[in-house]
C-alpha cells in the first residue's frame, strides 16, 4: 500500500516553512512566514495553539526529546523556547545577527544549536540559554545544523555550496564535503550517525560516509531539494522539493521508491515522526499535511545493497556505492530470551518515568527563565520610573 494523506491542516496565513513531531506523536507543531508557530493536536476535532512572539517570519521548528518544549528560530534574529501549553509561554534570546535559519535539540535536550544568515553555527545550554560557542568557517548564510544522535558531532549546510563536520568538543571542522553545485538547503544524521544526508538548489540529494568522508549515493531530482528527513530505520529518506512533491527513496535498493503529489505550489519540509509510522509536510499553499507511511522498513538484511548507476522514475539515479550506515532490523525471539517480560515491563515503567521527571524539569527550568525575563522586565521600568521622578525634581528645583 503507498503512503496515503491522513489528514492536512490548515490555519496558517502564508507558506510553512518547518514541522516537527512531537516524541509521543501526540502534536505536530509548524513554523510560517506568518511569524507564528502553530501546535496541532493529531486527535480529531482537537484545538490547534497558534504561538504568538516571533516578530517576523518563523523559519524552523524542533521538539525537545521530553517533548515538553518546542524551539523555533525566526528572521527576527531570536530564539524562543515554548512550554507546550495553552498559555503558550516562552523564553526569548537574541541568538545571532541576522536570520535564525534552523534549530535543533541534542538527543539528552541538554543543548541547542542554531544556524543563522550571519554565517555562524552556535551552540547553547537550554536550560539557561547560554551561548557556548560559534563555529564560523562557512563564507555565506547557514541553512541548517544538526547534532548526531550521539551528540558528538554537529553537520552544518550553506549557501556557499558546503556541508560542514565538526567535532563539538575540539569546536574544528573535521571535514568539508563540495561536492554540491548549488546551495545546500537542508543537512541531517542517518540514525545509526555514520552518515549524513543533504538537499541542494541542484536538484540532488547526497549521501556521504562521515567516517571515511566518501560519498556513498547520490540522486538526481528535477527539482530544488527544500527539506529531506531519515525514516527511524535508516532505510528510506524523504524529500520535499520546489515542483510540489514529496519524494521517497529506498536507500537499500538506491532508487525512488514513490512521488507523492498534494502541495500546490513548492513543498517547503517535510519530517518523519519519531517511531517512522506518520511524516508530515509543510509547503508554500500555507497548508500542514500528514502522511501515513504505510511500509513497513524492518524487513530488509543488515547491508545495503550495492546498486549498478542506474535510472528510475522521474529521471531520479542512485549512484552504485555500497553503503553499511547500520541499519535497524526487527529484534528476534532469540534475541529477548534472555529477559523475561515482567523485566521487560520494569524497564519500560522505568524508562517512562525518568522520561517523565526529564520533561517535568524542562518545565520547571523554563518556567523559572520566564519568570526571571518578567523579573528584569520589571526591573528596568522601576528603574525608567525612578529616572523620570528624579528627572521631575530636578526641573522642579531648577
Amino acid at each position: 500500500e503507498d503512503p496515503s494523506l491522513e489528514r492536512h491542516f490548515k490555519g496558517h496565513r502564508d507558506a510553512v516553512t518547518s514541522v516537527d513531531f512531537s516524541p509521543n506523536k501526540k502534536q505536530l507543531a509548524s513554523g510560517s512566514m506568518d511569524s507564528y508557530l502553530m501546535i496541532w493536536s493529531m486527535k480529531p476535532q482537537m484545538r490547534a495553539y497558534r504561538f504568538v512572539g516571533h516578530k517576523d517570519a518563523v523559519l524552523c521548528v524542533h521538539f525537545s526529546p521530553s517533548g515538553h518544549l518546542v524551539a523555533s528560530g525566526s528572521r527576527d534574529k531570536t530564539v524562543r523556547l515554548w512550554i507546550t501549553s495553552a498559555k503558550g509561554e516562552s523564553t526569548v534570546f537574541k541568538a545571532h545577527t541576522a536570520t535564525v535559519r534552523s534549530v535543533h535539540f541534542s538527543s539528552d535536550g541538554q543543548s541547542l544549536v542554531t544556524a543563522s544568515d550571519d554565517k555562524t553555527v552556535k551552540v547553547w545550554t537550554v536550560h539557561r540559554q547560554k551561548f557556548l560557542f560559534s563555529l564560523s568557517q562557512h563564507i555565506n548564510w547557514v541553512r541548517c545544523a544538526r547534532f548526531s544522535p550521539d551528540g558528538r558531532l554537529i553537520v552544518s549546510a550553506s549557501d556557499d555550496k558546503t556541508v560542514k563536520l565538526w567535532d563539538k568538543t575540539s569546536r574544528e571542522c573535521i571535514h568539508s564535503f563540495c561536492e554540491h553545485g548549488g546551495f545546500v538547503n537542508h543537512v541531517d544524521f542517518h540514525p545509526s550517525g555514520n552518515c549524513i544526508a543533504a538537499g541542494s538548489t541542484d536538484s540532488t540529494v547526497k549521501l556521504w560516509d562521515v567516517r571515511m568522508n566518501r560519498l556513498l549515493q547520490h540522486y538526481q531530482g528535477n527539482s530544488v531539494v527544500n527539506s529531506l528527513s531519515f525514516h527511524p530505520s535508516g532505510n528510506y529518506l524523504v524529500t520535499a522539493s520546489n515542483d510540489s512533491t514529496l519524494k521517497i527513496l529506498d536507500l537499500l535498493e538506491g532508487r525512488l521508491l514513490y512521488t507523492l503529489h498534494g502541495h500546490q505550489g513548492p513543498a517547503t519540509c517535510v519530517a518523519f515522526s519519531r517511531d517512522g509510522d506518520f511524516f508530515a509536510s509543510g509547503g508554500s499553499d500555507e497548508q500542514v499535511m500528514v502522511w501515513k507511511t504505510n511500509f513497513d522498513a524492518a524487513d530488509y538484511g543488515d547491508v545495503v545493497k550495492p546498486q549498478k548507476y542506474g535510472s528510475s522514475v522521474d529521471g531520479t539515479h542512485g549512484t552504485g556505492v555500497e553503503m553499511d550506515c547500520g541499519i535497524h532490523h526487527k529484534k528476534t525471539k532469540t534475541q529477548d530470551s534472555g529477559r523475561t517480560h515482567e523485566q521487560q515491563e520494569d524497564e519500560t515503567r522505568l524508562t517512562n518515568t525518568l522520561e517523565h521527571i526529564m520533561g517535568q524539569l524542562d518545565v520547571l527550568t523554563q518556567t523559572v527563565s520566564i519568570l526571571e525575563q518578567r523579573l528584569t522586565l520589571t526591573e528596568d521600568k522601576l528603574k525608567e520610573c525612578l529616572e523620570n521622578q528624579q528627572k521631575i525634581i530636578q526641573n522642579k528645583t531648577n
